[in-house]
């Protein structure tokens, strides 16, 4: 699973997803991009799991870019533990996504293969997303 190296707090506050993305929301590598609609918490078992769902269906044909990192950790106190004693201990890795944020890019591959891979990778996420072109978009 994606997850830091280190990092400076080993757990963070909450904080809000209000607006838009501020970065990541043009093209940077490849032709075919996944978009983020919505705003929320995605995993790192969530990534994994679109990331083989795109590379099983493109049978690794052309390049797969992940624009999105789990850097957030997210504590969970143990089941049936009473109110208070404090924060829980980490649990597991997500990224922050707002709406506007490039996903995952690909190129290399047919325009249908690349569409039908979003597709599917976007059925493991739990925010709404879609796909676009580079050439539509133009950049």
């Amino acid at each position: 699973m994606l997850m830091p190296k280190r990092v400076k707090y080993r757990k963070t506050m909450k904080g809000r997803m209000r607006g838009h993305t501020k970065n990541g929301a043009a093209f940077a590598f490849g032709e075919y991009a996944l978009k983020s609609q919505g705003a929320g918490y995605v995993t790192d078992r969530q990534i994994e799991a679109a990331r083989v769902a795109i590379n099983r269906h493109m049978k690794r044909v052309g390049k797969l870019w992940v624009r999105i990192f789990p850097d957030k950790p997210i504590t969970r106190k143990p089941a049936e533990v009473r109110m208070g004693g404090g924060k829980g201990a980490p649990d597991h890795w997500a990224a922050v996504v707002k709406p506007g944020r490039i996903l995952f890019e690909l190129s290399g591959c047919p325009e249908p293969v690349a569409l039908e891979a979003f597709e599917l990778a976007s059925h493991k996420l739990p925010v709404k997303t879609k796909t676009i072109l580079r050439a539509q978009v133009g950049g």
